[in-house]
């Protein structure tokens, strides 16, 4: 593909103490414009990238120099420049290429390191819903419900839950659910399609000001496909009656300036559990982009998902090892639920100039969630046993709207960005009751409506100074609880609200193109549950998090990334609603540090390397030593891989997971088994049909996906039990796919 300059695109002709300037746009071979594309002056740390409507600048350059502009998965391009190079702008069209470790910079970037991520999943595709989150690297998840609850997530020495201090958005939207009835912070990732997932965006601490709730441990952003090359469909089988059949249909292939698709979903699988799963899922999605005049863009997505499910629940150990029930057995396999959610969100960019953008966008999500537990089986209720509901209805609405600016100046660029946004959540109907056989109500716990608003502002700065950046920021965040407690005697609305600032302050030093260190600094937060709001009588809202990062980004060879972080995070103490028995608990302060590690090698054409290694320690402060750890935090985890893409149309890869014993609960008397796990895949492309072999658990190991230290009584026993209850993983699963393109 030949380097092509279009003349004019803008002029903003700019001479520096130290050269001229280049200036242009980079596109692919459509004009779609290729945001973050690396601009570097060749053997020189000085280099640029582009903004997210693909313009750049590059200052300190004269006639004579060589300049390589490269992304990954594009074929970098080199251009010796001339003086009219510099006199006028350019469109850069580059064009579509294997992905290669050379074309990768170790960008000026705070989210450089979110590179590896778009490296993983253009050479390691996701195949399954729950494969999602693990592109993060460190992030370990273990879904207990039946495949349709939420995943519990483990990231930096946190049992995060279902999402208390991650946050999570697709497009922009939150995943989150704040006061949930399961719990604060719950996220139901499953109404994303993982064959529509275009790019993650992920970084972990409290250091980003455009992220606040939840955004402790870190955050991760989806973002969707705006445009399909070319029409799929595929259908996929395997062990334990699992079917699961994708359709991603381009509706406007050709039509030049308007992009538009629709892709679908149906799953459906029995589980290895004695008691079937009777699990099944359907997706739909749709969207539309359109390229407005003046390089304005419009996008509009719809999607909506449902799911139900049986489940057999977290087993006792003492069950399987007095024989009374198999590893996949079940003491109540009355368990499951349903849920659902409809998507509706509209985007929208507008260029003001070369140098300026506003980006807003609006959603709103309608929600609907039962489940039925039990996790204390007749420790409670000899009789009737200890099954709950938990249940709700909920609209979500949400503005944001954030002004993207940069300026020019001798020797140095200042960007600067500021946004303000209104999260809006109606909950009807948020339930606790007690039931038998998921039909009758033996007793109401709680029951409510809750009215929860944030509205948040932030503002940042980038100034690069050339080796140096400074990335300072301030975040304000205001909440609003309302909460109507449907058992109470009386109609009354208990009511609190308060404000949080959440100030950062980011440094990087490039002493190379091939080498990045960096400090990270900040204070962040998640809210409480409405209910502990009002039963706290507001006190401790939003505990703070008080995060910082050392590390550094290094590319000693053209093939070879090596990231490395020491980390630092103090939470204060807040208090927490147990969505499973209605209660406030207090946490305390807690202290977490430790240190990452990551590789990407590629050893040759087609052939990827990649490992992950995370120590973590996790203490509670308040409590005495040896009664200190915090119940499930793991502290060594490990994962990656070697995948292989061959020109005879072979690809595959296999694939490990690997975490440590921990304490299941505070003084460690109880442990959580650690496991090692191999997947693997193999696929074969002829013509437009692809042939997938994919096999998880390949050695077949004994291993528990969640567990919990649970106090519980079997029927017919006098004393309750505290000990480790737990899922089993899925054993030995083996499943073949067909994919065809058109």
């Amino acid at each position: 593909m030949r380097l092509i300059f279009v003349l004019p695109v803008f002029i903003l002709s700019f001479a520096t103490l130290s050269g001229q300037a280049l200036e242009g746009r980079v596109v692919d071979k459509t004009g779609v414009p290729i945001p973050d594309a690396y601009i570097t002056k060749h053997s020189s740390a000085s280099h640029t990238h582009t903004n997210a409507l693909g313009f750049f600048r590059l200052s300190g350059v004269q006639a004579g120099d060589t300049v390589d502009i490269s992304f990954i998965g594009f074929e970098t391009r080199r251009l010796i420049l001339e003086e009219a190079s510099l006199e006028e702008p350019a469109t850069v069209y580059l064009e579509e290429t294997p992905v290669r470790l050379e074309q990768v910079v170790v960008s000026k970037k705070l989210s450089t390191v979110n590179q590896i991520s778009a490296i993983d999943l253009e050479v390691n595709p996701v195949n399954s819903a729950q494969e999602v989150l693990r592109k993060v690297p460190g992030l370990f998840i273990a879904q207990h419900a039946g495949g349709g609850k939420a995943e519990q997530i483990f990231l930096r020495g946190f049992d995060i839950d279902h999402g208390t201090d991650i946050g999570i958005t697709v497009d922009g939207m939150p995943v989150n659910m704040v006061s949930h009835a399961h719990g604060q912070g719950y996220a139901d990732l499953h109404f994303l399609i993982p064959e529509t997932i275009e790019a993650i965006d992920f970084g972990k601490g409290p250091y980003y000001a455009g992220h606040g709730n939840f955004t402790t441990a870190g955050y991760v952003d989806f973002q969707t496909k705006e445009k399909l090359n070319g029409s799929q469909l595929s259908l996929e089988y395997g062990q334990f009656n699992t079917l699961r059949t994708v359709g991603l249909f381009d509706l406007l292939s050709g039509d030049t300036g308007q992009d538009a698709y629709l892709a679908a979903e149906y799953m459906l699988t029995d589980g290895p559990f004695e008691s079937s799963q009777n699990f099944n899922r359907v997706n739909v999605l749709a969207k539309y982009t359109a390229k407005l005049a003046n390089n304005d863009k419009l996008s509009v997505l719809a999607s909506h998902f449902s799911s139900k499910w049986d489940a057999s629940g977290q087993i006792p150990q003492r069950a399987v090892d007095a024989g009374l029930i198999s590893r996949f057995g079940a003491i109540d396999d009355t368990e499951g639920g349903s849920t659902g959610r409809t998507n509706v969100a509209l985007h929208h960019t507008k260029v003001l100039s070369d140098n300026a953008f506003v980006k807003s966008r609006a959603y709103f999500s309608q929600y609907d969630f039962e489940l039925f537990s039990n996790f204390t089986f007749f420790l409670n209720s000899p009789e009737n046993g200890d099954q709950i509901r938990q249940r709700e209805n909920r609209n979500i609405f949400g503005l944001e709207s954030v002004l993207y600016r940069q300026y020019h100046l001798d020797g140095a660029t200042f960007s600067l960005r500021g946004g303000a946004g209104l999260r809006y959540d109606q909950v009807d109907g948020n339930e606790l009751s007690r039931t038998l056989n998921r039909k009758t109500t033996l007793e109401p716990i709680a029951l409510g409506d809750i009215n929860e608003s944030n509205i948040y502002g932030f503002v940042d700065a980038e100034l690069d100074f050339g080796k140096v950046v400074a990335n300072p920021g301030l975040r304000f965040d205001y909440f609003k609880f309302d909460h109507v407690d449907k058992l109470a005697p009386q109609y009354s609305t208990q009511s609190q609200d308060k404000g949080f600032v959440s100030p950062k302050l980011n440094v990087i030093y490039n002493p190379g193109r091939n080498w990045q260190f960096f400090l990270r600094s900040g204070v962040g937060f998640h809210s409480n549950d409405t209910r502990v709001v009002v039963a706290q009588q507001g006190r401790d809202i939003l505990p703070a998090a008080f995060g910082l990062d050392l590390g550094t980004v290094w590319k000693p060879l053209p093939g070879l990334w090596l990231n490395t972080a020491l980390w630092y995070l103090f939470l204060e103490q807040e208090f927490v609603y147990v969505g499973d028995e209605g209660i406030v608990e207090p946490s305390g302060r807690t202290r977490r540090y430790g240190l990452e590690f990551g590789m990407r090698y590629q050893l040759a054409d087609g052939l990827f390397f990649d490992s992950d290694i995370n120590y973590t320690i996790a203490r509670a402060i308040d409590e005495p030593e040896g009664a200190d750890y915090i119940p499930l935090a793991p502290d060594l985890t490990a994962a990656g891989g070697l995948v292989f893409e061959s020109p005879s149309g072979f690809s595959g890869g296999v694939r490990y997971r690997y975490i440590k014993d921990r304490p299941a609960n505070e003084d460690g008397s109880i442990t959580a088994e650690g496991y090692l796990v191999a997947d693997a895949n193999l696929n074969y492309v002829l013509k437009n049909i692809t042939f997938s072999i994919i096999g998880e658990n390949l050695l077949d190991a004994e291993w528990n996906e969640a567990q919990f230290a649970t106090e519980s009584r079997l029927r017919g026993e006098e004393e309750s039990v505290e000990e480790l209850h737990f899922t089993p993983g899925t054993p030995f699963f083996l499943r073949g796919k067909v994919a065809y393109r058109f």
